[in-house]
């Protein structure tokens, strides 16, 4: 697959996936109190950003016909 994360989304997935993490990871060990299940919807969804900002390609991007990368890869 293409590239189509350009530099700044990837930067914001980045960020968003390890605040995602570490909320999870503190919801797990009880030191916030959100519910159970808030603790592997945060942690899959911090795995998916982290994946996409670090690869730098997002296959739902693919489906939409969307690219945030500024240089074509092809």
């Amino acid at each position: 697959m293409a590239q189509n994360v350009g530099a700044t989304d990837g930067s914001v997935r980045i960020g968003l996936g390890a605040i995602a993490g570490l909320v999870s990871l503190a919801t797990l060990v009880g030191a916030l109190p959100l519910p159970a299940l808030a603790s592997p919807v945060l942690g899959l969804g911090a795995v998916i950003l982290l994946g996409t900002g670090v690869t730098g390609v997002c296959p739902l991007y693919s489906v939409l016909g969307m690219n945030t990368c500024p240089v074509d890869t092809r």
